[in-house]
C-alpha cells in the first residue's frame, strides 16, 4: 500500500425526508442560488416544486439554469457563469444525477476565473477558487455528489474531458432515495453500471498489498449485483435505492482509490464516445468493460482477475485464467441481465471512426496501469465492443 492522504469533506444528508433541511444548509454558505437541473423530472416528480418552496421560505434568492444535457456541454457553464455575475449570485445548487452537478461545479469554478472555464479541461488554467456547491441527489450513478470532479463535453472539440480540485467538493449533499423512485430502468441500469465501473477502475490496479481497499471494493460490487436488479424490478424499494444510492457516493469518494495507483482507462475510452455519439455514459462503459477485460488478462493479471471472479461471483474454478475468464463471462451476463445492449453495433454506433478515436484516446501515451493499453490494445477494445468478440 502506497502512503495518502484522505479528506471527504462533504456533509451528507442522508435519508427520507432530509431535503426540508435545504435551506439551513444553503444559509450556512450564500443567500443567492443559481439552481442547476436538467429536464423535466424533477418537476414531474414534485422535488422542483419543494425545492422552490424551500428556498422561498429561508429568504433565498433563485436564478435558474435549466435544459442541462446528459452529457453537459461547456455552453451550459458559460451560460451558468454569465448568471452568477449578472445576478451576483453567491451560491450554486445542482438538483438532478451527476450531469447536473458536474455542470454546478464547472460554474463555480468558472465564475471566479477571467478567461474561458473550458480552459480549466485543457490544463489551461487551473481552479483556484470557486463559489460553494450543494447537491440534491436524483440519481445513484456518478458519485459527483462527494468529489471534487467534473466532467463536461465540448461539442465544437469533440472532446469530453475532465478536471477537479478541492474547491469543487459540495459542501452539502442530500441524498433521498425517494427522489430516485421515478429513475427510469434504462438509466437505473446505468447508472447501476457506472457504479461498478467505478470500482473496477480502483481495484483492478497494480499496488499490491491493498487488502482492506479490495474487500471494500468487493462489498460494493456485491451491493450492485444483489440491488441493481431489485431497483428495476421494484421500482419504489427503499431498501435497493438506498443501497444503491450510498454505494455510489462510496465509491468515488476517494475511499478506495487511497494507497493505490488506480486505472482509468475504460472511462478515457468511453469519454471520447459519449463526446462524439452522446450516448450515455453508464452505457457505454458496461458495453466497455467486459471487452477491456478480456484485453487486459494475461499471466500477470490473471491472479487479481480471478480473484474478483472468486469473491463477487462465487466461482470455485482453481485455475486462475479459467477463473478470471469466468468471472468475465459474469459480468458481461450481469450487464445483459439488466437491459444493456451487448454491443456498440447494437445501439446504433458505426465503425467510421474507431481507428480514429484509438488514436485520439493514445495520442498522449498509453492508458492505465493494470495493464498498459496501446493503441493497438484499445483498437482491438473497441472492435471487439462493436462486433462482441468473445461473448
Amino acid at each position: 500500500m502506497l502512503n495518502f492522504n484522505f479528506q471527504a469533506p462533504t456533509r451528507i444528508l442522508f435519508g427520507q425526508g432530509e431535503t426540508n433541511k435545504l435551506g439551513k444548509e444553503i444559509r450556512k454558505h450564500g443567500s443567492r442560488v443559481l439552481l442547476v437541473y436538467g429536464g423535466g423530472s424533477i418537476k414531474k416528480s414534485g422535488l422542483y416544486d419543494q425545492v422552490v418552496q424551500i428556498l422561498a421560505d429561508h429568504a433565498i434568492t433563485c436564478i435558474e439554469l435549466s435544459g442541462v444535457q446528459p452529457n453537459p456541454r461547456i455552453d451550459s457553464v458559460r451560460q451558468g457563469v454569465t448568471l452568477c455575475r449578472k445576478h451576483q449570485l453567491d451560491f450554486v445548487l445542482a438538483v438532478g444525477g451527476g450531469s447536473s452537478l458536474d455542470c454546478a461545479k464547472a460554474i463555480a469554478a468558472g465564475v471566479k476565473y477571467e478567461g474561458d472555464p473550458w480552459d480549466f479541461f485543457i490544463g489551461k488554467a487551473f481552479i483556484k477558487e470557486a463559489l460553494p456547491i450543494g447537491s440534491i441527489l436524483t440519481l445513484a450513478a456518478t458519485g459527483s455528489e462527494m468529489n471534487p470532479f467534473t466532467v463536461i463535453s465540448n461539442p465544437e472539440t469533440g472532446e469530453k474531458l475532465g478536471t477537479g480540485s478541492t474547491r469543487l467538493n459540495p459542501r452539502f449533499s442530500i441524498l433521498d432515495p425517494v427522489h430516485t423512485f421515478s429513475v427510469s430502468a434504462e438509466q437505473t441500469a446505468a447508472g447501476t453500471a457506472d457504479i461498478m465501473s467505478h470500482v473496477f477502475e480502483q481495484y483492478f490496479s497494480p499496488t499490491p498489498g491493498t487488502y482492506i481497499q479490495d474487500r471494500m471494493a468487493e462489498a460494493m460490487l456485491k451491493t450492485c449485483i444483489k440491488y441493481g436488479p431489485l431497483a428495476i424490478a421494484e421500482p419504489d424499494n427503499y431498501e435497493a435505492r438506498s443501497n444503491l444510492m450510498w454505494t455510489s457516493s462510496l465509491a468515488l469518494n476517494g475511499l478506495l482509490s487511497t494507497g493505490k495507483i488506480t486505472d482509468w482507462a475504460t472511462h478515457d475510452i468511453e469519454h471520447k464516445l459519449s463526446a462524439l455519439y452522446d450516448i450515455t455514459h453508464g452505457l457505454g462503459l458496461a458495453i466497455l468493460t467486459p471487452y477491456w477485460m478480456k484485453q487486459v488478462l494475461n499471466e500477470q493479471t490473471a491472479a487479481k482477475m480471478a480473484t474478483y471472479a472468486r469473491n463477487v461471483w462465487d466461482i470455485t474454478e482453481t485455475d486462475d485464467m479459467q477463473a478470471a475468464l469466468e468471472g468475465i463471462a459474469q459480468t458481461a451476463n450481469f450487464f445483459r441481465s439488466l437491459g444493456i445492449p451487448a454491443t456498440f453495433k447494437d445501439i446504433g454506433l458505426n465503425t467510421d471512426q474507431l481507428t480514429e478515436i484509438a488514436a485520439d484516446v493514445t495520442s498522449k501515451g498509453s492508458l492505465g496501469s493494470f495493464k498498459i493499453l496501446t493503441y493497438e490494445d484499445v483498437l482491438n477494445i473497441l472492435q471487439s465492443a462493436y462486433w462482441g468478440t468473445g461473448f
